[in-house]
């Protein structure tokens, strides 16, 4: 009889603890609901924090962007400034609109910027109607009295604005990411409570194991796809090509300047920029294309059925989408992007193909092409160009490979040497000399530049030291590409190169172009400051084929500007040439700099130059770039400062 008792009471204790499971699962189901509307929630509060920062970034950043504008068009009224002005300030107009949209807590501050801002678009409209009537003197008293003061009032009052809101976004994030941890907590207690240690015991068992499963094929970073998920998908999309006759085509990305972001602002600004280059990437494509970080700072976007056409309309739209800034930890970033393109029938396999764009992608980077279609014959030069750095690896390695040529500058009021261009060469032992342009380019896309430019530093000043031993004062002036001015260690290693030799820092000037600047100004400048403490002198080379902004060449701690050999060549008999040649000269005194004619190959020239005050000339016309032996013979016929 024991036994029909033990199931009697067994059979309420099933009932028992199914009602226990069902409330388990009742508890669980509302636990889960309460659970996603509370992150729902905290993420539409975060939202609505990171749409309000969004707005005051763009807006503050116009601001500036009229201001600098509104000067140029002083200068330039003809030029694109004065297309830009207006368009500008509607968008500046816009933004603040915007900002009292979204952010009516702010009403008094916003208010103010909003007359403001109906006081800057009455100055502007008066300032341009006084450059149209060519009335520049009218045209500067607006300037100077109404839209810079204004100016400055809509920017400081946005600057303000949006570091308020840069510290609320933060604010908001931190209460969010407490939020979320107390819901986590939360969650975790009900479940517990409500099936048990070995129910949580197998949901952690089965969630770890998915994690790890997404682990294996996504990017822990950014969340998208990993290299072995996208070999996956992109071999389905080959076999689908081949089995319908159709076509699959693959992007490879790759970011110009992440290294110099990792190196100058840590690698959490490279962290959060990489996340930022996937939001915009998945914004460039289509719903059902993949979106995949190989690793560091290179992407892949595979593009299942689409032809070349299509391939290059995504490409474009990628590129495009670079083009707005990235702002990390408030500081904007102008990264720029290259991309490889392969269109396939499903003839290659998935190694091939990636390769394929791998090889267009560094096409496109070494020709600054911003995107490239795959050709065979881009192969070949990969091949080449990895023998290339190899052999210019080894002749960093060695001595005697790597000399330079000296091309005096002259004094035209005096005719007297008072500095050289040290130009390298390469004396390759099998290919014999090979031309910089060959070589230089393939240097600056790698980090090899940095020992290059060391060692072109130390061997011309190990000869300005022999000429002054010789008593001849000639000061070296050596080009420094964007990848060394944009590292922030560069002035340690011009310091070295000046202590090994022990020469003051005017023996050497830096050059630098006008696209090396704006690569990134801020940093940029901050660099060249710290070469000038050292007392080297710092030139534009190349002055005029650049876009260096007015507003950043007045701030630019430089001594010299360099007028570009396509002024000067024919500036005698070509009066346009004549003209800009005037221009620079006389925007250079003005800055008071110094300024170098470079491409002087005739007398006329001369002539020309010295009637127009400018101070230096460089050319064939005194002599072309000379090994330092046969620059010594040169020093011998010439006048030289002592």
């Amino acid at each position: 009889m024991a036994r029909p008792d033990l199931l009697s009471l067994q059979r309420p204790l099933r009932r028992w603890a199914g009602a226990a499971l069902a409330a388990a699962l009742l508890v669980l189901t509302l636990a889960a609901l309460w659970g996603n509307w509370s992150q729902y929630t905290i993420m539409q509060s975060v939202s609505a924090e990171s749409a309000r920062t969004d707005a005051y970034q763009i807006a503050a950043y116009l601001s500036m962007r009229q201001e600098a504008l509104v000067q140029g068009v002083l200068s330039e009224p003809d030029g694109e400034e004065r297309e830009a002005v207006t368009g500008v300030t509607d968008e500046l107009r816009a933004a603040v609109q915007n900002l009292v949209a979204i952010d009516p807590e702010k009403a008094v501050r916003n208010a103010r910027i909003v007359r403001d801002m109906t006081a800057l678009e009455r100055a502007t409209a008066t300032y341009v109607a006084a450059l149209d009537r060519g009335d520049e003197v009218a045209a500067r008293q607006i300037l100077e009295d109404d839209l810079e003061p204004v100016c400055e009032q809509i920017r400081t009052d946005l600057l303000t604005a949006r570091d308020v809101q840069l510290t609320e976004y933060a604010a908001s994030l931190d209460r969010a990411e407490r939020d979320s941890g107390l819901l986590v907590l939360g969650t975790a207690l009900t479940m517990l409570l409500s099936v048990g240690f070995l129910t949580v015991l197998g949901l952690r068992e089965r969630t770890h194991r998915r994690a790890i499963e997404r682990m294996a094929i996504h990017d822990a970073l950014t969340g998208l796809p990993n290299r072995t998920a996208f070999q996956e998908r992109t071999e389905r999309a080959l076999a689908a090509a081949r089995a319908d006759c159709g076509t699959a085509t693959v992007l490879m990305l790759d970011l110009d300047g992440f290294k110099e972001v990792n190196d100058n602002f840590g690698h959490h600004a490279g962290d959060a920029l990489l996340v930022q280059v996937a939001h915009r990437l998945r914004r460039a494509v289509r719903g059902g294309d993949t979106v995949s970080r190989l690793g560091g700072d290179e992407f892949a976007v595979l593009l299942a059925g689409a032809d070349a056409e299509l391939g290059e309309v995504v490409a474009e739209r990628i590129t495009e989408a670079f083009n707005e800034p990235f702002v990390v930890d408030g500081i904007a970033l102008d990264i720029e992007v290259s991309i490889g393109i392969v269109t396939t029938g499903g003839e290659a396999d998935t190694a091939t193909v990636m390769q394929s764009a791998d090889t267009a992608m560094y096409a496109a980077k070494q020709h600054r092409l911003g995107f490239t279609r795959f050709d065979p014959e881009q192969a070949h030069q990969t091949a080449s160009r990895l023998s290339l750095l190899g052999d210019l690896r080894r002749a960093l390695d060695t001595d005697g490979e790597i000399e330079l040529h000296y091309q005096p500058k002259i004094a035209i009021d005096t005719g007297a040497v008072i500095g050289a261009e040290a130009l390298a060469r390469w004396r390759h032992p099998v290919r014999g000399v090979v031309a910089p342009f060959d070589f230089i380019p393939v240097l600056e896309g790698t980090s090899l530049i940095h020992r290059f430019t060391a060692r072109v530093l130390d061997l011309a000043l190990t000869q300005a030291r022999q000429w002054v031993d010789e008593g001849h004062r000639i000061p070296v002036a050596v080009n420094v590409s964007t990848r060394c001015l944009l590292d922030v260690s560069f002035p340690d290693t011009v310091t070295k190169a000046l202590n090994q030799t022990g020469l003051p820092g005017d023996m050497l000037c830096i050059e630098i172009t006008e696209s090396t600047v704006m690569a990134n100004p801020e940093l940029a400048i901050s660099v060249l400051r710290r070469i000038r403490e050292l007392g080297v002198r710092t030139a534009i080379d190349d002055f005029g084929t650049g876009y260096s902004s007015m507003a950043y060449l007045k701030i630019l701690p430089v001594d010299e500007i360099k007028v570009d050999r396509s002024f000067v060549k024919d500036m005698a008999i070509d009066h346009n040439n004549y003209v800009l040649v005037e221009s620079t000269v006389d925007l250079g005194h003005n800055l008071g700099l110094a300024v170098v004619a470079e491409g002087v190959e005739d007398e006329p020239t001369v002539a020309a130059l010295q009637d127009l005050g400018c101070d230096t000339a460089q050319g064939y016309h005194y002599a072309k770039p000379l090994p330092a032996e046969h620059f010594n013979d040169y020093l011998a016929r010439r006048s030289v400062p002592r």
